[in-house]
């Protein structure tokens, strides 16, 4: 059986492609190549994510270029699950660059399979609609293969972070496998949340971690730390330092928890005004190496941060409340900032060897 360049290019070679932009354009480009009018595509595949119901991309025949759209579930992370492939940015987007009709195509047996959308400068014939309907149909495979792909990034991204996910998908499924890395270790949690949870209905107790963790992870998110764990009511978050100089990770680690401060004092003012009590926390900085990667049993394994970093963040943070502080910086990070700090003494941490020099980040 002689097939043309598309199908050809589908069945031997697609499947490679690692990314559904690549696979867009270049999909887009053989159809071109046996004689389709194209003026641009998009691909559009349902994610299971927390917040995005779909992603779209956007293919334009005259520079090749592809753009990402992204659909959001309108009711939030738990409609996300529900949310259908809608396919309409495309088609929203392909009507405005070319005066055709649109053409769709789900692709496989599945009514919330990918769509594949065309358009061109004059309506398709029926030979060219057979040939788009073909086109779909040989690229389920390609199509299964990288929507599979985007499942398990997207997947893992939600339980463990984008960078440990990377390093995850990267290396070999093996106990012990791992790097020592130099970050800015952020550890934070809630004041009182036993007394919290035991008085409480879990629904209750649910929202205000779930309003907690948006204000602190929002802010490591946003100023390019990751988290690593959430806790019970606690958080680990990292900000790794890249290049020579700490410096930079620091002043972001210095500047999430600043903003993670206003953010809950927000909160707490949205809370009293609805009859809830207020979500104290407290909040420890420090710099230095741990080792990032795999450890578990043999054949359980968790992708996390261990060393005596990690440890003495830990202890720090538990200084906040002996302290009367909602911030604490150790003096390894404070070394590296000319953040404003007051200095608090030297203080020995339960289960670290040496004292640590302490600062608190001033409250205003």
């Amino acid at each position: 059986m002689q097939l043309s360049s598309t199908p050809s290019w589908l069945v031997d070679a697609a499947s490679e492609t690692q990314s559904a932009d690549r696979l867009l354009a270049e999909l887009g480009a053989h159809l071109i190549e046996d004689g389709l009018p194209l003026a641009g595509g998009a691909l559009t595949l349902a994610v299971p994510h927390p917040l995005i119901a779909r992603r779209a991309w956007l293919w334009r025949a005259e520079n090749g270029d592809v753009i990402e759209a992204l659909g959001f579930a309108p009711g939030g992370p738990a409609a996300a699950l529900e949310a259908g492939p809608s396919n309409d940015a495309a088609r929203r987007w392909l009507v405005g660059i070319a005066a055709g009709l649109v053409h769709e195509d789900i692709v496989g047996s599945r009514s919330d399979g990918p769509t594949l959308s065309w358009i061109g400068p004059r309506p398709f014939t029926p030979d060219e609609t057979k040939e788009l309907r073909e086109a779909a149909r040989f690229a389920a495979a390609p199509l299964a293969a990288l929507a599979a792909r985007a499942t398990l990034t997207a997947t893992l991204e939600a339980y463990l972070g984008r960078r440990s996910a990377a390093r995850v998908l990267a290396a070999p499924l093996r106990r012990d496998v791992g790097e020592t890395i130099q970050a800015a270790l952020l550890c934070a949690d809630l004041r009182g949340f036993t007394v919290m949870s035991e008085s409480n209905p879990p629904s209750a107790v649910i929202s205000a971690l779930s309003a907690w963790f948006d204000r602190i992870a929002g802010a490591v998110h946003a100023f390019g730390g990751e988290v690593l764990k959430f806790i019970g009511d606690g958080v680990l978050a990292i900000f790794p330092v890249v290049g020579d100089s700490p410096r930079g990770a620091c002043d972001a680690a210095l500047r999430a928890v600043s903003a993670a401060r206003v953010g809950m004092t927000h909160l707490d003012e949205e809370r009293r005004r609805q009859g809830f009590p207020p979500l104290p926390f407290g909040a420890a900085l420090h710099l230095g190496e741990m080792l990032w990667g795999n450890i578990g049993a043999a054949d359980r394994l968790d992708f996390t941060a261990i060393g005596p970093a990690v440890n003495l963040v830990s202890r720090l943070e538990g200084l906040c409340r002996p302290l009367r502080q909602t911030v604490l910086v150790s003096g390894a990070l404070a070394a590296e900032t000319e953040a404003p700090l007051i200095a608090l003494g030297t203080h020995r941490l339960r289960g670290i060897a040496s004292p640590c020099a302490v600062f608190a980040l001033p409250e205003n």
